[in-house]
């Protein structure tokens, strides 16, 4: 199994990529950041370890996912959640419940009063118990948690299109990755933080699957496109190779549909016209690679489809509202496009 997982996650994460894949590659599950805790009613965690993205499955009875400032959301036995950070927020297990214990970063757990009581609540190497023993009792929750790391400039477009809480229940998740969770965290073989790395990564995937896919859904462009036959493969070809001089003609015949009808698609699905598109998703890896890179300005511009530094400068401080140079030096910031 262990095989197969890291074959699935590394075609997830290289080479030829769908729209999805190449924004998802920017977050990465921490090491070490997946556990699970069992919790003796009444309790409360504030989260606040600064992770920009969280999640949060119960295995066994309830949680309430509070934002500050935001609607409580109720999450069920096998339903799951991905919080935004890296505000704080509080799981417990009623949004009145005041919080007893914080989490900082690295997992470190610090009572109200100060104390830290991580080694005290260590039952095993992915698994704490708060507030009692190591056996559950009827009413006590077992929560499976986990944070990622959103390295890339270009995740945020994914970002920019989620709520602050994602809830997904069970029936909605066709995927069998929550309950290899739930084996694999009660292990401890070689390998296994591995295992539940890649576990994790895949965990997203499916639960932002099923939160695009829902009745009530309303995907980013990129993602409804990404299913028709026509826009999806003009799509996967932009991703593949943006630094191309494309024109609406080229990828018109590489779908093989007519000019008009291939931009009039494009532009239905996408919410952007061909050209327009491929000018954020370039304009979004470059600043990617000026504030990831030591690379220069020049390369930076021939890497993503520019023939100098001066054309991707006008590009950008069109669309951006701020020049690469600007941007690299952390002097002004900007949001990608949804």
């Amino acid at each position: 199994m262990f095989t197969a997982l890291v074959r699935m996650s590394e075609r997830l994460r290289f080479g030829g990529m769908d729209p999805l894949g190449d924004i998802l590659d920017g977050v990465r599950a921490r090491t070490a950041a997946f556990c699970q805790a069992v919790l003796d009613p009444p309790w409360a965690l504030r989260i606040c370890d600064e992770a920009a993205l969280g999640l949060a499955a119960p295995l066994h009875g309830h949680a309430w996912v509070v934002p500050d400032g935001g609607e409580p959301t109720l999450v069920e036995a096998g339903d799951v959640a991905i919080v935004q950070g890296p505000a704080p927020y509080t799981v417990a297990d009623h949004p009145g419940t005041r919080p007893t214990v914080f989490v900082h970063p690295g997992n470190r757990l610090i009572t109200a009063d100060g104390t830290d009581i991580t080694a005290a609540t260590k039952l095993a190497a992915t698994t704490s118990a708060i507030g009692f023993g190591a056996e559950p009792s009827a009413g006590s929750t077992i929560l499976a948690s986990g944070v990622y790391d959103v390295s890339s400039f270009v995740s945020g477009r994914l970002l920019a299109t989620l709520p602050t809480v994602v809830h997904v229940p069970r029936d909605r998740i066709r995927s069998p990755i929550m309950d290899l969770l739930h084996v694999e965290v009660g292990r401890d073989g070689p390998g296994q933080q591995v295992v539940l790395d890649r576990l994790l990564d895949l965990a997203l995937i499916a639960t932002l699957r099923a939160w695009f896919a829902r009745p009530a859904g309303d995907p980013p462009g990129w993602y409804r496109a990404h299913g028709d036959p026509c826009v999806g493969r003009a799509l996967r070809i932009l991703h593949e190779d943006p630094a191309k001089p494309w024109t609406v003609a080229e990828l018109a015949a590489a779908t093989g549909v007519s000019r008009a009808a291939f931009a009039r698609r494009f532009t239905e699905l996408v919410g952007q016209p061909p050209m327009t598109y491929l000018t954020h998703w370039r304009l979004d890896l470059a600043a990617e690679s000026l504030r990831n890179s030591e690379a220069t300005l020049a390369a930076i511009a021939r890497q993503v489809g520019y023939a100098n530094a001066f054309a991707l400068t006008v590009a950008f401080k069109r669309v951006r509202g701020t020049t690469p140079q600007q941007f690299r030096a952390g002097l002004a910031d900007t949001v990608p496009a949804a």
